[in-house]
């Protein structure tokens, strides 16, 4: 596809009319949300957008699932998406909402280094709170979904639900979502989660909308097939009746679709 044809093969607003309606019913929701947090605006990093946010259940014993957001690298906040923790909490789950640095801000690279950096210090940050620190999971949609691809070799980290992700940057740097990013093809390269397969990688769940865009869909499958060529753990979910912004409300319920394939998720992996 040349570049008009992946702008309209990427925009995934342009086929969902309500979708500053669910941001705006997610960002009103979470304030509600934030009335359970534990820890707030905990710094990994000395950026004004390097915070975490943790939601923790009593049981020290308890698995901890970190998120994040979605936004094509240069849109949107924790705050907006940290809703989430209303479908991880109640299935047992404590959960942990990580922000980043946004382009032109930052670089492609630099925000993946974040990425991986916030696993890194949640891992930490469990074990000083006498917190098992390797029993750590994964999600994210669309944006989020490919940086958190990006640490699912690191050995802290159990297993992942990933929703919607770009897990092959090429499409998004020849597209116009690349003028605030200003990757260049070696870049796109080196951040793409399809391409940088590491030795291990986590059991995980690869999630989309079953009406999203035909490109959106594809790169999770191509990613899929990479996968499990390469003998690794992976399943493909399509979630049917949703869209880009709808599947993360399967999430957010803590009876939705993918917050029970989270479950069964960590059923499988559970720590001995």
């Amino acid at each position: 596809m040349d570049r008009e044809a992946l702008d309209i093969a990427y925009n995934n607003r342009a086929v969902v009319p309500d979708w500053q309606g669910y941001l705006d019913r997610w960002a009103v929701s979470g304030a509600k949300t934030y009335e359970k947090v534990t820890h707030r605006d905990m710094h990994y990093g000395d950026g004004p957008r390097q915070r975490m946010d943790l939601f923790l259940r009593d049981e020290a014993d308890a698995p901890t699932c970190l998120f994040l957001h979605g936004g094509y690298w240069q849109w949107n906040d924790k705050e907006g998406q940290a809703l989430v923790a209303e479908g991880l909490l109640p299935n047992g789950i404590s959960a942990a909402i990580g922000e980043y640095s946004l382009a032109p801000d930052a670089s492609m690279t630099e925000i993946c280094e974040e990425a991986v950096a916030q696993v890194s210090f949640l891992s930490k940050e469990l074990a000083r709170q006498g917190r098992n620190p390797n029993n750590i999971y994964l999600t994210g949609i669309s944006t989020g979904a490919h940086l958190m691809a990006l640490a699912l070799g690191l050995d802290c980290v159990r297993g992942a639900l990933l929703i919607s992700g770009i897990y092959d940057l090429e499409p998004i740097r020849i597209s116009s979502l690349n003028a605030p990013i200003n990757m260049d093809m070696l870049e796109a390269r080196l951040n793409s989660p399809l391409h940088m397969v590491p030795t291990r990688v986590s059991p995980l769940i690869l999630a989309h909308g079953g009406l999203e865009r035909p490109e959106i869909q594809r790169q999770s499958k191509d990613y899929c097939d990479v996968l499990n060529g390469l003998g690794h753990e992976v399943d493909l979910m399509p979630v049917a009746g949703t869209d880009h912004f709808s599947v993360l409300e399967t999430l957010i319920s803590p009876t939705g679709v993918l917050s029970q394939a989270l479950v069964g998720l960590v059923e499988r992996t559970r720590l001995a």
